[in-house]
């Protein structure tokens, strides 16, 4: 491979460089620094140790043997923040960290080689890469306290601020975290992502934490280029964009010994006030964005070439040339033989396994053990703290709850049982929710397990994917369901990908409850009325629960809780706003809709596995099969079907993914005929995914369906010209009965 510009403007600019005055390499490389000149000369080695790498990528791609070309070129001065830091303060970092990662991986004993095969085994995909397996290339590494993320678009931002809540909420609660008081959490990432929302939600939340003397021992380390891929980032613009709040330093990350001396002074300033920080490093970015950008298309010679003579490796060479610590010949000589050996791992790496089987690839998505599920569920607290928790006045002793009271005294008992349990998101600490589901749980427990957030669901998710991966168990709540989609991706991205990302070494359980669905009287209009989750459905190994019925959401709840726990799962759960409430199911005061809570010496006998459905009826003529608010409509249809003569069965699906098809298809034989009644919308509805698994599976019987129309929900009664209806429901079944 011919050599790139940057690589002979090192050389040549380093073979130009004159030797000064020597200097004891264990005395400060020059004054007013306490960097020594021997660890210049390490963190030099693993400076041009992430160049090497980059190079490796692009001889790796030329040669169709590699897959990712990204690099750090230029911003090896991330070296010296990792410097900074201590082993076990846990990174989410930028996809430019060669050099932080190499760092940090000499600083726990490990030999330079491992760190170096380590990113190599990631570029080449192999499935002996030590923390994705080949999945995707990422910066991670379990034993460097090294959190893989893609961090494309800065959606880490989050989830780092959750982590360092977690560090000092841990603490207040006295759980065992792994890691030390005064830890604290570092996020690097890009000047051009500094303006997506992700980035500022972080941003944004650290301050708000910190300026409500909350402890955010957040490190942001902010690597400015002054460009994202073509288009430049305006001069000033980072220093702008720091909220108040937020402790802001800078140095050139070209000058070693400036940026390790303003990432010590950062960290320092964060690790003792415990209040947020950003370093802001002024670097270059050299090699293009990626291997196939031709950077002359938009940059002009001049400025490639003025970016040539700010090269970080030359600075750090020059530094120690002059120290009298080495020679250019030394440098150059060490340098080639370093490119023969990274070159030659790189093809070594090519050869190395990779994934060959879907089986071994989705291995990590969401493991499940229902085994272990059901025989954990029935954990529940000490007589004595249920008795704190619920005043002696015990659930199970209540009579007929609400599908909401149900919610409410179920979360008591989880956070009762401790184990790090957290519930939170907006209103839902005082005020107790919108819908009092959460009423007085503050109250019993604290607000160290109870709070109110700000009013920002990707800062609500970021907080639980933070706290889940740091050993806690968020039960965040989302006020309404269109109101998740302002943040999906910190569950599509962030919160799913973890696990699989990191063969199930890193995880985030977390239970989302989301107050769900349509049919408010008096109230509604698009946010507060939504009926879509094709969003969710679609994301790999995530749990989407939908209870209708009080008892179901009180075991059905306990399981999410306890395979968030056992299994690091990601489980949503949607709770239909318009039964939280209800009491009756035919007649008013029939009190069919309620029902007592279940005692814990019950537990075990009523779990409800994920993945299992729920029937009503015995029925051989029709089965329909239905969900959430669709069940007590579905049940009255039935009933009056039934005074007329005919069979029918009610399925409550209960579980949207997975879905439970084995119930499915043994309800739908039964019959042989399958109405499906769908609140959500025709085009990308629930009853798309159960018609399919019924094909799939081989059902050769009759399939109708009923939903709501593809349309946003209007205000008002209008909503019921475009909700799925009960008289629909019964007009389609008596055709199917013909």
């Amino acid at each position: 491979m011919a050599r790139d510009i940057v690589e002979t403007h090192f050389t040549d600019a380093v073979a130009a460089l004159r030797a000064g005055t020597t200097r004891d390499p264990d005395l400060p490389i020059t004054g007013g620094t306490t960097l020594t000149g021997r660890r210049c000369q390490e963190l030099f080695d693993h400076q041009v140790g992430s160049r090497l790498l980059d190079i490796a990528a692009r001889v790796l791609r030329q040669e169709d043997k590699g897959f990712y070309t990204i690099g750090s070129a230029g911003h090896e001065g991330n070296a010296a923040v990792a410097a900074a830091v201590r082993l076990d303060d846990p990174a989410l970092l930028h996809y430019r960290s060669g050099a932080f990662y190499l760092t940090r991986s000499a600083a726990a004993g490990r030999l330079p080689e491992e760190g170096m095969r380590d990113v190599l085994l990631g570029l080449t995909a192999s499935a002996e890469e030590p923390v994705a397996g080949g999945r995707h290339k990422v910066f991670g590494h379990p034993e460097l306290a090294i959190i893989p993320q893609t961090s494309t678009i800065a959606s880490h931002l989050p989830r780092a601020v959750g982590v360092a809540f977690a560090i000092d909420r841990a603490r207040a609660l006295r759980l065992a975290s792994g890691r030390r008081d005064d830890a604290i959490a570092v996020c690097s990432f890009g000047d051009a992502s500094i303006n997506h929302a992700s980035a500022l939600s972080g941003l944004n939340t650290a301050a708000y934490g910190a300026f409500q003397s909350m402890p955010m021992p957040i490190l942001f380390v902010c690597e400015d280029n002054g460009i994202g891929i073509s288009v430049r980032t305006p001069a000033g613009w980072v220093e702008r964009s720091v909220p108040r709040g937020i402790e802001y330093f800078t140095a050139d990350g070209g000058d070693l010994v400036a940026a390790y001396e303003a990432a010590r002074a950062a960290a320092d300033h964060v690790r003792e006030r415990r209040t947020p920080a950003l370093l802001h490093l002024k670097t270059v970015r050299l090699m293009g964005h990626a291997g196939s950008d031709v950077e002359s298309s938009y940059r002009t010679g001049r400025e490639i070439t003025a970016d040539l003579d700010r090269d970080p490796l030359v600075a750090t060479a020059r530094l120690l040339v002059q120290s009298g610590l080495t020679t250019p010949e030394a440098l150059l000589n060490r340098y080639e033989a370093a490119r023969e050996h990274v070159l030659r791992m790189a093809m070594e790496s090519a050869r190395r396994p990779k994934l060959t089987s879907a089986a071994e690839i989705v291995a990590p998505l969401a493991p499940r053990r229902p085994e272990r599920v059901a025989a954990a569920v029935t954990a529940v607290a000490e007589p004595a703290a249920r008795d704190r928790a619920f005043g002696r006045a015990l659930p199970e002793d209540e009579g007929p709850l609400t599908l909401s009271q149900a919610i409410n005294r179920t979360l008591a008992d989880a956070l009762a049982a401790g184990q790090g349990v957290l519930v939170f998101g907006e209103d839902v600490a005082r005020k107790g929710g919108v819908y009092g589901v959460t009423r007085g749980l503050q109250k019993r427990f604290g607000a160290g397990q109870v709070f109110d957030t700000l009013l920002d669901e990707q800062a609500i998710l970021g907080l639980a994917l933070g706290t889940g991966l740091s050993g806690m168990l968020p039960v965040p709540e989302i006020q309404y369901l269109a109101y998740l989609h302002n943040a999906l991706d910190q569950i599509r991205g962030e919160a799913a990908t973890l696990s699989y990302f990191s063969r199930g070494h890193f995880r985030n359980p977390m239970v989302v409850r989301v107050a769900s669905y349509a049919y408010q009287k008096g109230f509604g209009g698009h946010f507060h009325n939504d009926n879509s989750i094709a969003a969710l459905r679609d994301i790999p190994g995530v749990v989407i629960a939908s209870p209708a019925r009080p008892d179901d959401a009180a075991a059905m709840l306990r399981t999410c809780l306890t395979a968030a726990r056992t299994d690091g799962s990601v489980c949503v759960f949607l709770e239909p706003i318009a039964l939280y409430t209800t009491r009756d199911l035919f007649d008013e005061g029939d009190r069919g809709w309620a029902a007592p809570y279940t005692p814990p010496s019950r537990w075990a006998e009523t779990h409800v596995p994920i993945g299992r459905a729920r029937s009503y009826g015995d029925g051989r003529d029709l089965t329909i099969v239905t969900f959430g608010n669709g069940l007590r409509m579905s049940l009255r249809a039935a009933v009056r079907l039934t005074s007329e003569g005919y069979s029918c069965r009610v399925l409550d699906l209960r579980w949207l993914s997975p879905l439970p098809t084995a119930d499915l298809l043994e309800a739908a034989q039964l019959t042989g005929k399958v109405l499906i009644a769908d609140e959500t919308r025709r085009t990308g509805g629930v009853s798309e995914g159960v018609v399919a698994e019924l094909l799939d599976a081989g059902f050769t019987g009759q399939i109708a369906r009923v939903t709501s129309h593809d349309s946003f929900i209007p205000l008002g009664e209008a909503a019921n010209h475009v909700l799925l209806s009960e008289a629909e429901i019964e007009e389609a079944a008596r055709k199917m009965l013909g």
